[in-house]
């Protein structure tokens, strides 16, 4: 292991017995090789400082999650009052905590249209299995027994448990588990940028509609239970926003075949895209809405499944409950802590502060098109990429072999900023509190490490 930053024997100590005593979450030990494990100790705004004091600028919001910024008081003080008076009694079997009942409530006012009754988990893998479980119990319940097939876009993203899996779309991330989930079918997703056919932006969403409808016909709409989809794809692929006919559409098309809608928003709700809910951006509704990561702003594990009243009434007669939950489903603390984040979003108009501060960013970025490897700026409100490419005409990919995107992403580590790659696109979705002078030194540090990647690799 090489590392080009000098380190006190405190990190040094830690570094080792990390890699020791611990196994990482979707690691890469490519990179640890290289530059060795970073060790985050503290965190203050967009700010986060290693153990040997340095500090970064969170370009990613620590995995799409701190919208407010790291270390809010008033949420630590509501986390604690709750600690106070109860820690911790689940919701289950039946009984409840009024923390709970109250943000259910509040959640219930927020959501986009019949949106009304919480499902409350720890995290996103758990929100969207849970929806698909629901989904195909709420068929059973109903007597259409053979609806149990769920639709999945190729190159999504779903989560890890084994039922989320099955519902991602990328073949690396799936293949060691396989064979998955039986019943899971992918259909075309569009894509502006890299449509799999090659195709400009309205026509991959008019194909990709008709090969979903296709698809539905084939399989048969009776055996299909639900579709699942995220508004606008996260990270992974770099937030391509699809065109504004294709969900209406799509959202029209699983309504003809009495199929149920899940958005997956963990990683595009709550904010992020200049709304609160990514879905109203097309004043589209689904049967189910899955949050996390920002939903509890990261302060504690937490996410929730919403959905309709005429759904959830389906569950609530004796002998026909949802036959499913976690111990930690409705943990009152992280019910204390969201409620203390969605009180920090209407106190600072964090939704309106990030199209602002959104449409500033992109303005930003677009100005990295005049580098011959920035093949395309893409987003919406404070979630951006830029992917890198050899040729923007051709828009080939570059050399894997050479990762330029990490090339860009340790320029920016070693000048004070931790930004996101996969492969050879660059990912944003810093906390929405971001200031104008704080953008303006994460597009400044992008572009130094274009610069420097051009010049090391001779990209010309």
């Amino acid at each position: 292991m090489t590392n080009n930053m000098e380190h006190s024997e405190r990190t040094q100590a830690l570094q080792r017995d990390a890699l020791h005593y611990v196994l990482l979450n979707l690691g890469s030990y490519t990179d640890i090789e290289q530059s060795g494990p970073k060790i985050i100790e503290r965190g203050e705004g967009c700010y986060v400082y290693n153990t040997d004091g340095r500090r970064f600028i969170d370009s990613f919001g620590s995995l799409l999650t701190s919208v407010c910024g790291h270390n809010r008081p008033e949420v630590h003080q509501a986390m604690l009052e709750q600690m106070r008076k109860i820690e911790f009694y689940p919701t289950y079997h039946d009984c409840f905590t009024p923390v709970v009942i109250e943000l259910a409530k509040r959640l219930a006012e927020l959501a986009p249209g019949d949106l009304e009754v919480s499902f409350f988990v720890s995290g996103g893998s758990e929100a969207t299995a849970s929806a698909i479980k629901m989904a195909r119990q709420y068929f059973w319940e109903k007597g259409e027994n053979s609806r149990r097939k769920i639709l999945f876009r190729r190159n999504s993203y779903h989560g890890a448990t084994m039922g989320a899996m099955s519902a991602t779309g990328l073949p690396w991330f799936r293949e060691p588990q396989e064979p998955l989930v039986p019943g899971f079918i992918p259909v075309m997703a569009p894509h502006p940028y890299r449509c799999e056919l090659g195709l400009d932006p309205e026509e991959s969403a008019r194909i990709a509609l008709r090969n979903t409808e296709a698809i539905m016909q084939w399989e048969g709409p009776h055996t299909i239970a639900a579709m699942i989809l995220d508004p606008v794809p996260g990270s992974n692929v770099g937030y391509p926003v699809p065109p504004p006919f294709y969900l209406p559409e799509l959202k029209a098309m699983c309504e003809k075949y009495g199929i149920l809608t899940i958005y997956d928003e963990i990683q595009v709700g709550m904010g992020g895209s200049g709304k609160m809910f990514c879905c109203e951006h097309w004043d589209v509704v689904p049967e189910f809405l899955c949050l996390s990561k920002r939903f509890s702003a990261g302060f504690v594990p937490m996410g929730v499944v919403l959905t309709t009243t005429e759904i959830a009434d389906t569950f609530r007669r004796p002998g026909h409950e949802f036959r499913h939950g976690y111990t930690f489903c409705g943990h009152p603390v992280s019910a204390a802590a969201v409620m203390a984040v969605l009180d920090i979003f209407a106190k600072e108009n964090l939704v309106e502060r990030a199209a602002q501060m959104g449409a500033y960013l992109t303005e930003k970025l677009n100005g990295l098109y005049k580098y011959p490897i920035v093949g395309d700026v893409r987003g919406i409100g404070l979630l951006q990429a830029v992917e890198l490419v050899a040729d923007k005409d051709t828009r080939a990919f570059l050399d894997p072999k050479l990762d330029v995107g990490g090339f860009v992403r340790d320029y920016c580590y070693r000048n004070g900023m931790i930004l996101r790659n996969n492969a050879d696109i660059l990912v944003l979705a810093p906390p929405l509190v971001v200031t104008r002078e704080i953008i303006d030194e994460m597009v400044a540090n992008i572009e130094g490490g274009i610069a420097a990647a051009i010049e090391h690799f001779g990209l010309e």
